[in-house]
């Protein structure tokens, strides 16, 4: 029998607090959404440019209302937890926090994308392995059962098409903050081994083409104002076209989360978590130098 993980959530300032929590324990829940054996029981709150002070007072007083204790104080957030889920909505505190908790000996969710810069994700790799952590970053986007499909029917696509939203970030680079979602789909297609990338910005918003070794190529849409997420993979001899259905995503992401706080092995590599975050930089690049750059 799977016991209860008692989790202690790093951040408010992400709509995904509030998704995660209202997925372990909110009533209100539909019960098809429902995860278990995952109980949030605490929340640091801190300010980052990513929310306001009036949208973190109500994300609390919504936390609160659920059973979680809500504070200012680290030590006391992390106190009596079992695992550690780090959605914090402006990567560029991924480290600091990251940081903060290596020396807790718990198991960590780290909300996507795994860091601001390549640089600091590497940070991260090391520190995870110095105090052999076990550790994870991932969107839930990689994991959504249409890509899934898509992916069992052509396994080595010559050519992927992915697109997706392109959010606008309040400080830093929104195509390494909501990218991620997008390039997360793009590798779980084609798999490691990105070589260059060319991004071209139009009225539209973003468009990436990733060249692989072989001939092979990704293409990367990233859409301003357009919230559907979907694709299609590509081989010699048939396609496999997907869009997908975000209904249960929140939900499919906090079960491989759950499994991996229970012993189950990580569902993403840090290697495949770090080119993501290599591609995800070397295209903010693309579009400051207007050239292709290496990945």
């Amino acid at each position: 029998m799977h016991k209860t993980i008692r989790v202690a959530i790093i951040g408010l300032d992400s709509s995904h607090t509030i998704e995660f929590v209202k997925r372990m324990q909110a009533p209100e829940c539909p019960p098809e959404q429902k995860v278990q054996h995952l109980q949030a029981v605490s929340c640091l709150r801190f300010t980052t440019p990513f929310q306001s002070e009036s949208g973190l007072n109500a994300r609390q007083q919504q936390l609160e209302a659920w059973g979680v204790k809500v504070t200012t104080d680290f030590t006391e957030a992390v106190t009596g937890c079992d695992a550690l889920l780090l959605a914090i909505n402006d990567p560029a505190y991924h480290l600091e926090y990251f940081s903060r908790c290596v020396d807790l000996g718990k198991n960590v969710f780290l909300d996507k994308p795994l860091a601001d810069t390549l640089a600091n994700g590497r940070k991260i790799s090391a520190l995870i392995n110095a105090w052999n952590l076990k550790t994870f970053s991932a969107s839930a986007l990689r994991f959504v059962p249409q890509l899934e499909t898509a992916c069992q029917i052509i396994p080595s696509p010559s050519c992927t098409t992915v697109y997706g939203p392109l959010g606008l970030a309040p400080t830093g680079s929104s195509i390494i903050w909501y990218g991620v979602h997008t390039f997360e789909m793009l590798q779980r297609a084609m798999g490691r081994g990105a070589q260059r990338v060319f991004v071209r910005q139009d009225d539209a918003g973003l468009i990436a083409i990733i060249s692989y070794a072989g001939g092979r190529r990704g293409i990367v849409e990233l859409n301003q104002n357009v919230w559907i997420y979907g694709g299609c993979l590509r081989s010699t001899e048939q396609a496999a076209p997907f869009v997908v259905d975000t209904d249960r995503m929140y939900s499919d992401l906090l079960e491989k989360i759950t499994n991996f706080f229970q012993g189950v092995p990580a569902p993403v590599a840090m290697e495949d978590t770090l080119e993501i975050m290599a591609m995800l930089e070397a295209a903010q690049h693309s579009l400051v130098s207007g050239k292709e750059e290496e990945i």
